[in-house]
């Protein structure tokens, strides 16, 4: 029986980085943009065509994470040149990040594939995941799977999000209790 560590509801979310395509270095669940809570999309690489479609779809709702003071940031275990290559199929204009190691995935929690192929990718990946950080660092909503098929509804995602953001809610992290 495996015994792989997950990040729960509730947790600080780990100090990690990745690589934005100008070289520069972005942390992952650190708000930019004036927001004070951070999205941030785990996704397979430029190989997925579902992750092509809900990146292109993700640009889509950008404003309506704006609106919930929800910044985005979407990342792959891919190189910069997969990414410069997956650019001709996006038309994105959030934060994509690469080379987001096999390591920073473990720590993440996320489920780990080996390529099919070689025409696949050169490397293992991530499946996907979403963590979504609130303004103390921790990690307030939480979505892994073991497939490119299960993903979070963005549009139901966005309004639940709106909805947690709202003070008149009082709506605490869930899912902390862990037996």
């Amino acid at each position: 029986m495996s015994t792989s560590l997950k990040l729960k509801a509730g947790d600080a979310f780990p100090s990690l980085q990745a690589t934005l395509l100008d070289g520069s270095l972005v942390a992952l669940g650190e708000p930019k943009s004036g927001a004070t809570w951070q999205a941030v999309f785990v996704y397979r690489g430029k190989h997925c065509p579902l992750c092509t479609r809900y990146l292109n779809e993700l640009e889509s709702y950008k404003k309506a994470f704006a609106d919930a003071g929800v910044d985005i940031l979407a990342v792959s275990g891919d190189s910069k040149d997969q990414l410069e290559m997956h650019l001709e199929k996006l038309d994105v204009s959030f934060p994509l990040a690469y080379g987001l190691t096999e390591e920073q995935m473990k720590q993440l929690g996320l489920y780990i594939s080996l390529p099919r192929s070689e025409q696949e990718t050169d490397h293992n990946f991530a499946e996907p995941g979403l963590f979504v950080v609130n303004e103390h660092g921790n990690l307030h909503v939480v979505d892994i799977s073991n497939n490119p098929f299960v993903r979070p509804e963005l549009g139901a995602l966005t309004r639940g999000l709106a909805w947690i953001r709202d003070p008149n809610n009082h709506y605490p992290i869930r899912g902390t209790l862990n037996y």
